[in-house]
């Protein structure tokens, strides 16, 4: 198994697939990084070379990924808690951010249902 920012790529998939194993790459950017790197996205990953993987891992360098990019999320997260933006008081309640409703769904969100006494409608 080839180690990508100390992530396992598995050996069995293609590498165009494999690198999206890599919290911040997707399907574009991993055919975009590969490429850069000159490398076949329909070969397997257990069957690159090392100098390709040292090209892949030169490029994926390149970019804001796993624990880097999973802060710059988080820090964004409590900026808006901080200066107490709509966004940020929904994310300090637990409730959804981005509109939607919250009458019967976002059990996600909210967690398991409350049963409340005597209600009826």
């Amino acid at each position: 198994m080839a180690r990508i920012k100390g992530v396992d790529i598995p050996n069995g998939k293609r590498i165009e697939i494999a690198l999206t194993y890599i919290y911040g790459i997707g399907r574009s950017l991993s055919n975009t990084i590969l490429k850069d790197a000159k490398v076949n996205p329909n070969k397997k990953a257990g069957e690159l070379s090392n100098d390709e993987l040292v090209r892949i891992r030169d490029e994926v360098n390149k970019y804001l990924t796993e624990g880097d990019l999973r802060r710059e999320v988080n820090m964004n997260i409590k900026t808006k808690m901080e200066i107490n933006s709509y966004q940020g008081t929904r994310h300090k309640k637990g409730l959804p951010v981005r509109g939607q409703r919250t009458n019967r769904n976002a059990r996600t969100r909210k967690g398991k249902g409350k049963t409340i006494a005597n209600k009826k409608k």
